[in-house]
């Protein structure tokens, strides 16, 4: 069974940076694309940025030159580090598989298994 654990957040400074991890279990993590999704008060999960299995990378706009997805196969974790924080990346992170057009397909996947995410507040 899939197994996705989040990790890192906390309260951070705007313009500091954090790095967060997701430990990946229950999956072939290597043969995934996987995906940072999160998630402000009142929204659904929008996507962040995205990370093929042969390390193509993909990021939303918002975080684009800010954010950087990576991974360690050999470790089954995910990671992103965040810089240049701003209020507005205060959300909640999750790591899962990553899915194209994500805002045509969210509500599908409202169900779908997530973990329980890690928690980043970027104080002005």
């Amino acid at each position: 069974q899939v197994q996705l654990v989040e990790s890192g957040g906390g309260l951070v400074q705007a313009g500091g940076s954090v790095r967060l991890s997701c430990v990946a279990s229950g999956i072939y993590f290597s043969i995934n694309d996987m995906a940072w999704y999160r998630q402000a008060p009142g929204n659904h999960r929008e996507f962040v940025a995205s990370i093929t299995s042969n390390s193509n990378t993909n990021y939303a706009d918002s975080v684009k030159g800010r954010f950087t997805i990576s991974r360690d196969n050999a470790k089954n974790t995910l990671y992103l580090q965040m810089a240049s924080l701003k209020p507005e990346d205060t959300a909640v992170y999750y790591c899962n598989f990553a899915y194209s057009d994500w805002e045509s397909v969210w509500w599908i996947h409202e169900n779908d298994y997530w973990g329980q995410g890690t928690r980043v507040t970027v104080s002005s």
